[in-house]
């Protein structure tokens, strides 16, 4: 994972591996909205509408904003999955938000009964090259 800047915000550049992916799949039914029918403060891309909220042709490379949609702080990435301290026995990889305890998935998806209200946004991207990637600019425009 590495985070840029964008705008002023951070954003998260995770490069999930094959096990994270299969975490996203099982933490379906453990997230409040799995297909992002409520948006946050940027619509959801429509190259990013399928479960692991990703380009098809780069699934496994999650970008997201790291701000957290209850108040703004940001999400710390616990990507180890199972028993740990301030997160749930079954936890199968993500982010912790210290503020006030919010959950995200590992495409950045809100558990249920947390603080937080949405997920946190996906961003328009592109990919300029295989290793290089435009934040804020797609096929479509900037954002």
């Amino acid at each position: 994972m590495m985070t840029v800047a964008w705008r002023g915000v951070p954003v998260f550049v995770v490069n999930r591996t094959k096990e994270m992916l299969a975490a996203v799949v099982k933490a379906n039914a453990m997230v409040a909205d799995p297909g992002t029918t409520r948006p946050f403060s940027m619509p959801l891309p429509a190259y990013c509408r399928n479960e692991y909220r990703s380009r098809a042709d780069h699934k496994g490379i999650l970008i997201v904003v790291g701000v957290c949609t209850h108040l703004g702080c940001t999400p710390r990435p616990r990507f180890q999955a199972g028993p740990q301290a301030n997160l749930p026995d079954n936890w199968p990889g993500g982010f912790l938000c210290p503020c006030h305890g919010s959950t995200y998935d590992l495409a950045g998806r809100v558990f249920k009964d947390k603080p937080a209200p949405q997920n946190l946004d996906v961003p328009r991207y592109m990919f300029d090259s295989p290793t290089s990637v435009l934040i804020g600019k797609d096929e479509h425009g900037e954002a």
